[in-house]
């Protein structure tokens, strides 16, 4: 629950700081992208026993590949600062729904074996 915690704090906080919600919101978004992404490693540890942090950067790479090859088609050039933003942003969203599956399974998987008793 570390990420949704985080993403709270960090919003109210630059909400009553800047006086503007937006700019909370992108910054609650950027700070908590870093969280998810390890949250998503840990809780993969948990099930699995397993590190997998390798995997998660090749797929943010292959996701940055994607999302800038996509970007370059649509605007025809390249602005780096704007295919950061959005492909930080894409993680967000990506690593929150990974996040929430991995969450979900994670609790059904141990209520399941602790029911059956394996």
């Amino acid at each position: 629950m570390l990420p949704v915690l985080f993403y709270f704090i960090v919003f109210l906080f630059m909400r009553k700081w800047t006086k503007n919600g937006r700019l909370a919101r992108n910054f609650a978004i950027n700070s908590t992208t870093v969280i998810l992404i390890f949250s998503v490693h840990f809780i993969i540890f948990a099930i699995w026993s397993k590190s997998m942090l390798f995997l998660i950067f090749l797929f943010m790479l292959v996701t940055a590949i994607t999302f800038t090859y996509i970007y370059w088609k649509v605007r025809e050039e390249i602005i780096y600062p704007k295919v950061f933003l959005g492909f930080w942003r894409l993680n967000f969203l990506l690593f929150s729904v990974i996040y929430i599956g991995l969450l979900l399974y994670g609790t059904i998987s141990r209520a399941i074996h602790s029911v059956i008793g394996t």
